[in-house]
């Protein structure tokens, strides 16, 4: 059968040569292609050259089984991967006597190519020193990915010698580096992805947990800049807010002002809510308002729908750019840092609406048309106790092209027709500071501001929503109630805030003898990734106050798919997961390599007999690690540690344990398994001869046999060495053979590191696929099951879709209307508007019919085509709750 098989590939040589022209290397691939390539080969090969009969009829369906449901979704978007698997069935497949070609020859040739890849690589850290060193440029790091990609492919190692090779690589990289260097300004803009927030390789995700460390368990509560800022010449401060007030409110009978947080997250969803924030108006020929059974707003422009709707066919509606741009926070992820600041926030807004010329000038009269920006910090701001966001935000002037007046931290803005806005500071402790208190109590009190005027406090987190959610009742919260409830009272008109990534809009259906805003606005989608909604659908009441969802964006439906998605698409988006998990498989399984007593399970051929042997099999190695495996102990107890702190601090301590078990228990499993998988494997060749237990070097003895010994042998002892260090599988099989023979004390410390890095090679590969699809099943079951770890479940999927921010406008009767304007899909490509190159530059940008300097490279996803109206309410001036019998108040 072998040799069938084996003529079968040769008959297919010439299909095999296309893969080596049509595919070319990934980066990645000639790090593990050794091993991948082995596992894969011996696990589909063997159970179709071993001579005499078949393996048992349930061996097979198993591997298929775990290949298409494990392993393939990883590899398809890897072609490359096709043709190592072909390379392994090659190498692996048992040669006719006479013949090592299917051995010898491929593996002098991955040997070859590999040897080429580290002389590359070594030629360009000697390239990159010697730059420095002679033109003390600034050292950079060289950038391997994209050398790999436009050099790294394998038909110039086929057809082309190896020094011939080697030089058109060098000439290749040199070519397209010279090229960037000379292009200048690129025509597409270089956008950040979304913050990978499980990648085990980011160094700023170490950072955040550090700075958040040192300022929730050493500052906080200790040092506040807010009390430093109370502490300034107040007057000096009041009377800058009431210049810019005058400007707002004295001399306009209207205004437009427009609301977005959680910004700073991914270049492309953070410029495309920049791109509408700064167009100068926004037009929908026709506007219908959907409503749902339960009255819930789901506004739309899409006039195909079987939603009943509100038919205002005549009306056009022109949301102009608003003067005023409020953010509530959360300005760059994951922490705040000159980098994260300029790249993930500033980048992205001045491509949007580019600042003026004179940007530096120190006098700010001479800006008086451009829109302003006022912002407050959020949770994230504060993680470095608020210092970049001072540099950044209060002791500099633009924003892209909005102007920011504000040198404090909050504020407070009148606008016409008495409204004000009061834009408050949380910090990490959830509440304003007693300077704060007094600040906004004394202007609440104060002659400027009347009775019947109207407020909307701005806040970082909807502290309704997450108090709801985290079952909080305890939550010091004084000052900011007692400002809201007791001070301002009827005249809170709106809270809105950011802080969860999604739109929710809640309105007031009764109240008791509490006074409380009408309205709790959450608009978090300004380009962090997207929050769950269905999570938040059962909030009802809010301080003793009755509220009914009105809106929500995206819908309930939408939010429990994107939720499942943790199944199927976690490994695809956190694939630097990988590092951290298939390391902590690999030390669950450490101490319990290898299992000497497998035999019984490749000898069973009865299905009953085989379960039952395998189900043994694993109680038998659990116990083995309870009784023996200290080290695997060691790091379970570890986990569960860590898993127990992971589970959702809003439950008990009983639920938390028992959702942490439950966790480490399935990820124990499933390495247990996959440990023995391995094993298994390793036994079956080895029962079937095609692997040695004898001896190493068995490979460099068929070359050695075929091949002269040239150049005084020199040859020769390196391709013995390197056919050694290639031949993985043979150190796996002779040293395990050695362990279950004569014991670990037998084996040298050398031995001892081969075999445990030979393992990890092969166990590495099998536990990454492994540990995401169990890791993500959790959270799925907890998000969409058990409405738990809504961050830690939307975070893994980084959803850059679903953006929007609200459009406010103050009509000159005072009333409030208050549009929100979301996009469903975030392009991903962009290119130069040959509309904004062909308006005159010596314009400001503000007065540009077209700001932005990128549109989308599919204009049918560009964000100023699908931006479409998701919700939209009235807020009257001199409405109020009104008191029904019973002495509650009901609007």
């Amino acid at each position: 059968m072998g040799a069938g098989l084996e003529n079968l590939m040769r008959m297919h040589m010439d299909d095999i040569e296309l893969l080596f022209k049509v595919y070319s290397m990934r980066p990645f691939i000639l790090y593990f292609y050794p091993f991948v390539a082995i596992i894969l080969g011996e696990t589909m090969a063997a159970p179709l050259v071993i001579s005499g009969r078949w393996i048992a009829s349930w061996l097979l369906p198993f591997i298929i089984a775990f290949i298409g449901y494990i392993l393939l979704p990883w590899f398809r978007s890897n072609k490359s991967y096709l043709f190592w698997l072909s390379v392994a069935v090659l190498y692996h497949l048992p040669p006719p006597p006479g013949d090592t070609f299917m051995k010898v020859k491929v593996s002098v040739f991955l040997t070859t190519f590999a040897c080429t890849i580290l002389l590359v690589f070594f030629f360009l850290v000697i390239y990159h020193g010697l730059r420095y060193f002679l033109t003390r440029e600034a050292l950079t790091a060289p950038d391997v990915q994209k050398f790999l990609k436009h050099c790294t492919s394998l038909r110039y190692h086929i057809f082309m010698s190896w020094p011939a090779f080697v030089t058109l690589n060098i000439y290749v990289y040199y070519y397209y580096r010279t090229i960037e260097s000379n292009s200048g300004d690129s025509e597409k803009p270089k956008f950040l992805d979304m913050v990978p927030w499980y990648s085990g390789t980011s160094a700023d995700l170490y950072k955040t947990v550090f700075d958040l460390l040192i300022s929730v368990k050493i500052f906080l509560g200790r040092f506040d800049l807010r009390i430093l800022q109370g502490g300034m010449n107040q007057t000096v401060l009041l009377q800058d807010q009431e210049k810019w007030s005058i400007h707002f409110s004295r001399s306009k009978e209207e205004l437009w002002f427009d609301f977005m947080a959680d910004t700073g997250d991914g270049g492309n969803s953070t410029y495309a809510v920049a791109r509408l924030l700064a167009k100068p108006e926004l037009c929908f020929d026709t506007m219908f308002v959907e409503t749902d059974d339960d009255g819930r707003n789901i506004s739309s422009t899409d006039t195909d729908t079987d939603t009943d709707t509100v038919d205002e066919p005549d009306m056009s509606l022109t949301l102009k750019r608003g003067e005023l741009l409020l953010i509530g926070g959360d300005l760059a992820y994951p922490n705040p840092s000159k980098s994260t600041y300029e790249k993930r926030l500033l980048c992205p807004f001045e491509d949007a609406l580019q600042p003026p010329s004179n940007r530096e000038d120190p006098d700010p009269e001479r800006f008086g048309g451009e829109p302003k920006c006022y912002v407050i910090p959020g949770n994230h701001d504060w993680f470095d106790g608020l210092r970049t966001f001072t540099k950044y935000i209060c002791e500099k002037s633009w924003l892209g092209g909005w102007f920011m007046p504000q040198k404090m931290s909050y504020f407070h803005l009148k606008l016409p027709n008495g409204w004000w806005i009061f834009g408050l500071d949380l910090a990490l402790d959830d509440d304003i500071d007693i300077y704060q208190f007094q600040y906004f109590s004394q202007l609440a009190s104060s002659k400027e501001m009347k009775k019947d005027d109207c407020v909307i406090v701005m806040t970082h987190q909807p502290d309704w929503l997450v108090d709801w959610y985290e079952s909080r009742t305890d939550v010091d919260r004084d000052n900011l109630v007692e400002l809201i409830c007791n001070i301002l009272k009827e005249r809170c008109k709106l809270r809105i805030a950011g802080d969860i990534h999604h739109y929710m809009r809640h309105q007031m259906v009764e109240s008791n003898d509490s006074v409380y805003p009408q309205h709790l606005l959450v608009n978090g989608c300004g380009g962090a990734f997207l929050h769950p909604t269905h999570v938040f659908d059962d909030f009802q009441e809010s301080h003793g106050v009755s509220y009914k969802c009105r809106a929500s964006y995206p819908d309930n439906k939408t939010s429990r798919k994107l939720g499942f998605k943790n199944i199927s698409n976690f490994r695809k988006v956190n694939s630097q997961f990988d590092l951290v998990g298939g390391i902590l498989y690999f030390m669950l399984v450490f101490s319990m390599f290898p299992r000497c007593k497998l035999h019984q399970v490749i000898e069973e051929y009865s299905k009953s007999g085989f379960l039952r042997i395998c189900f043994r099999t694993l109680c038998n190695t659990f116990i083995d690690m309870l009784q023996h495996s200290y080290v695997s102990l060691g790091v379970a107890m570890l986990f569960l540690i860590v898993a127990i702190a992971f589970a959702p601090s809003k439950l008990s301590w009983k639920k938390r344990a028992a959702i942490g078990l439950l966790h480490v228990s399935a990820h124990l499993t499933a390495a247990v398994v996959l440990m023995l998988l391995l094993e298994s494997v390793v036994v079956l060749l080895v029962h079937h001869k095609l692997l040695r237990t004898s001896g190493y070097h068995s490979l460099f003895q068929w070359y050695e046999s075929e091949e002269e010994s040239k150049y005084f042998g020199l040859i020769n002892a390196y391709m013995k060495n390197l056919m050694f260090a290639f031949d993985v599988p043979e150190i796996m099989a002779v040293t395990r053979s050695n362990i279950c023979n004569s014991g670990m004390a037998s084996l040298s410390r050398l031995d001892t590191i081969l075999y445990y890095g030979s393992v990890f090679l092969y166990f590495w590969l099998l536990s990454t696929s492994a540990v995401s699809k169990v890791f993500g099943i959790y959270l799925y079951i907890c998000v969409n099951w058990f409405n738990l770890h809504y961050d830690e479940a939307f975070s893994s999927l980084r959803i850059a879709d679903y953006k929007a921010f609200t459009r406010f406008h103050i009509t000159t009767d005072g009333d409030l209307e208050v549009f929100t304007l979301a996009i469903d899909k975030v392009p991903k490509e962009w290119e130069r508007d040959p509309r904004w190159n062909e308006e005159s530059s010596d314009n400001p940008s503000y007065l540009r019919e077209f700001p932005s300097k990128w549109m989308a490279a599919d204009l049918g996803q560009d964000p100023l085509h699908t931006v479409r109206i998701i919700d939209q309410f009235v807020i009257r001036k001199e409405d109020k709750p009104n008191i029904n019998e019973t002495g509650s108040s009901q609007k």
